[in-house]
């Protein structure tokens, strides 16, 4: 009779054993042929977080979890009252600086005309200068012919140095007239720099203000709304959580024999629990460098095939632009990697392909 037990006792192990087994492969009808390997996982795709560029109060949320949006539809804005505050100020710093600029070339004009006066003086003060030193060159002959006086030569020598000293006033009268110009025409550049200035700045206050509409940077679904209207966000702070459906693909795990006969490119069928029937193509996208559920020894061949890599299949995009409307993250489902090329699709990886 005790053997008798034992007998059942053993039955009823390798039973357990070969119900895990069926498991592990699958129940009969999603056993694996060769040249194929099976994985698990659900679709994902591409977050992306549209945040604030900068600190501030969120005015309006134009969407709604769960819409669709194109590239550059309006998501959310910010409230901009204060910068365009900014912007008018701005503006009147750029009038007023173009007022400068204009007031510096007046005064441009006006001292290139000061120079023309001084260049008329100081060619009036050379000309007295010529006539007094030929005047003192006369009485200086005279005076050695005792024609004329000794006074006389005096008074004419010094009417020579008086225009002398006329002609060199003129000459510095002549140059800080033009060096008045040069003064004068860098006041000008001056004021056109404040003017280049106060425009720039205004262009950095319009980037702002257009940066305050936050849009959609790629075609794809909103899945979250993280801050509402009203709420204060800083710097970089989430607003919209968007799903990119330009890039949705499943990920799953598969032993080490079979991710050695795959490579980037290798054709997948996925078949999601949500849609009975339908198989949507993809192909390997990301084969990880890097084993999950590693056992703690890889010494022997053995522990070597418990090594799992994490793999991605992505579904083209122009499949998902045609069904758009369907595409979701979350689904589960399989994934049928096709290891050999030449190897015909199993009947559980068959049913109405996706075009």
């Amino acid at each position: 009779m005790k053997k008798v037990k034992s007998y059942l006792a053993i039955a009823a192990m390798l039973a357990l054993v070969a119900i895990g087994f069926l498991i592990w492969r699958g129940d009969g009808a999603q056993s694996i042929p060769d040249g194929f390997a099976l994985g698990n996982g659900r679709i994902e795709a591409v977050e992306i977080d549209v945040a604030a560029p900068r600190p501030g109060r969120i005015a309006h949320i134009m969407v709604r979890e769960g819409q669709l949006v194109a590239t550059g539809d309006p998501l959310a804005e910010l409230d901009v009252r204060q910068l365009q505050a900014a912007r008018h100020q701005a503006e009147a710093e750029r009038q007023r600086a173009e007022i400068a600029v204009e007031n510096a070339r007046l005064l441009v004009e006006q001292r290139a005309a000061e120079v023309r006066a001084a260049e008329a003086v100081l060619a009036q003060r050379e000309s007295a200068e010529v006539v007094a030193r030929r005047q003192l060159e006369r009485s200086e002959a005279l005076t050695a012919g005792n024609v004329t006086s000794e006074r006389a030569l005096e008074l004419d020598r010094s009417n020579a140095l008086g225009a002398q000293a006329a002609v060199a006033s003129a000459e510095a009268a002549l140059a800080a007239a033009r060096a008045g110009v040069t003064s004068a025409e860098a006041s000008v550049v001056g004021a056109e720099a404040a003017v280049a200035a106060a425009k720039a700045a205004i262009e950095a206050i319009d980037v702002q203000i257009e940066d305050s509409t936050l849009r959609a940077p790629r075609d794809g679904r909103v899945q979250f709304i993280v801050a509402r209207a009203g709420e204060v966000v800083g710097a970089g702070g989430r607003i919209v959580n968007i799903a990119d459906l330009g890039d949705v693909y499943m990920t799953f795990f598969l032993p080490t024999a079979a991710v050695g006969r795959i490579g980037l490119g290798t054709e997948v069928r996925l078949l999601l629990d949500a849609a009975p029937g339908i198989v949507v193509p993809a192909e390997v996208s990301f084969v990880s460098d890097v084993a999950q559920f590693t056992p703690r020894t890889v010494e022997t061949e053995v522990e070597r095939e418990k090594l799992m890599f994490r793999v991605r299949a992505r579904i083209a995009p122009l499949l998902l632009a045609k069904y758009a409307d369907y595409a979701k993250t979350g689904l589960p489902g399989v994934a049928w990697v096709r290891l050999d090329p030449a190897a015909p699709w199993p009947a559980a990886a068959e049913g109405r392909v996706l075009e």
